[in-house]
Parts: structure tokens; sequence; C-alpha cells
């Protein structure tokens, strides 16, 4: 593994892999971006699948990697995971007073509108940057799913129907899935691209899937009791997914909230799942 253009933030061993952290200077965002990346023990002796895990608003690296228990399953199914932040940061980086806009909620769009264009292009950042930064350094193949929670749900979603060449699979766990139609994602959207809404139904996992179609099956788990059901609108893509017959699994998972007691809950399921996928790429 050459890491020599990476910082080493931190390095622990766990589950007989290594859990790493890096930081880089971001040609796309214009700052210093910070990362995670679980290897496998199998990852000592060949290259093995990527599973990128996209974070919701308020997130950084590190909540999934400490939180949702995937490292334990990725180490059983021979996955590499990467835990990407979830917006540029730092000094002369735009803000908001919101935790739903600005720095945390980067939306894994590009921005086209100041004060957000010179380090709000996420989209970039995880689908070329830190794709090919990860695919030089790490043990990994060329081989990739995603998945995300909430927010990151929104990500993974829009970014594997839009990239079928870059992912061979897709889940999601309470995902935003039609931010067109919802204070998670008009507020945001018409922030970072501008009032042509037009624009915005490109980030849209609804009107992606409705225009696009997606050549596998999708897996998406949904907490019953969660608190922002009305924001994430599940019940659009529930209608989509049947009005398609798309192949998928779409779950409402009974008492589960939000939270990440609902992610780890049903984690080793979508570890499972995506390793089923890539393994017989």
């Amino acid at each position: 593994m050459d890491v020599k253009n990476l910082e080493v933030v931190a390095e622990n061993r766990c589950y007989g892999g290594t859990q790493w952290v890096f930081r880089h200077k971001s040609a796309v965002t214009a700052c210093d971006m910070t990362f995670a990346v679980y290897l496998p023990p199998g990852a000592e002796e060949r290259p093995v699948p990527v599973l990128w895990y996209l974070s919701g608003l308020t997130c950084t690296h590190e909540n999934a990697m400490t939180k949702a228990g995937l490292q334990a399953h990725a180490a059983k199914q021979g996955l590499a995971l990467v835990f990407p932040d979830t917006s540029p940061r730092g000094e002369g980086v735009a803000d908001d007073p919101a935790y739903d806009l600005g720095q945390g909620a980067g939306f894994y769009v590009n921005a086209t509108r100041d004060p957000w264009r010179p380090h709000f292009q996420m989209y970039d950042y995880i689908t070329k940057e830190l794709r090919g930064l990860v695919l030089d350094t790490m043990p990994v193949a060329d081989v990739h799913g995603i998945t995300g929670h909430s927010m990151g749900g929104h990500g993974a979603l829009t970014l594997a129907f839009k990239n079928p060449d870059l992912y061979r699979s897709v889940s999601a766990f309470a995902p935003i899935v039609n931010p067109t139609r919802s204070e998670w994602g008009r507020k945001q959207l018409s922030a970072y691209l501008g009032d042509d809404e037009a624009q915005w139904g490109t980030h849209d996992a609804c009107l992606l899937l409705a225009e696009r179609g997606w050549q596998g099956d999708i897996l998406i788990d949904q907490g019953g009791k969660d608190q922002f059901l009305e924001l994430l609108r599940p019940e659009a893509m529930a209608s989509l997914l049947s009005e398609r017959r798309q192949p998928s699994v779409m779950r409402m998972q009974e008492g589960y909230d939000h939270s990440y007691f609902f992610v780890a809950s049903f984690g080793e399921d979508h570890v499972t799942w995506h390793a089923e996928r890539l393994k017989s790429a």
C-alpha cells in the first residue's frame, strides 16, 4: 500500500484488518479532506472489492466508522469500506448557521452558485478524485458498491443511478429519495444549484430511477418510527419501484428510528448483500 501522498491520521487493528483515517489536499474541493478506509484481513493477500458508505447530515467520516459496526461484517465478507466526509471543511469554506446547509451538508452535488461553488464539489470528489485516490493507493479491486444513510442514502442512490459503470450494487438506509419534493432537498438544491428546478432533478433518486432505471436490484431499509419520515418520503420510492417492477427489496422496519442503532441493526444484511453482488461480478 502506497500512502506517501496521504497524511495518516489514525491506524487501528480491527477484526483482523486495519481501520485507517487519512487526510489529503483535494484539488476538487480546494481544501484538506479527511476520509476513512477499512481494509479486511484478505486485503493483505489480494485486492478486494470496495463498499462506499456515504453519511448523512451533520456527520463526518467518523460517525459510521465508529457507530455502524460494519467492519466486523466487512472482515467476514472480504470487503474494503470507504467512509468519505460529507462536505468540505475548514477556514475559508462557506458555511451556514443551519445544521442542514453548508459544512456537514454537502448533499453530494457539485455546487454552481456562490458562495458554495469554490469548495462544494462533492459529486466530483466522490466519483472521481477520491475514487481514483483509493484505487491508486489501496489494495482494492476496481469493483465497487455504494450505500449510505439519510442524506448519504440520497447520495448512494443518485450516484449509482447516474453512474452504473462505476457501481455494481446499491443500497440505502432511510434515504432522502425525493428531495425535489422535500424540505430536505429543495432548500439545499436551490442554495447549491439555483432556482432552476430542472437542474434539481438530476439529483433526485425517484426522478433518476424513473428516467434511467437501474441495471440490478436495490436494497432499502427504512425505520417505521423514523422521526423524519415526512422529509424522507419513502412512499414515493415504494410506489415507483412497484410501478416499474424494479427488482428490489424495500423494508419498513417496525419500531426503528433514524439513528445509528437502526443502521447497526441492519448493517450485516447490507454488507452481505453487496458482497454477494460484488464478488460474483
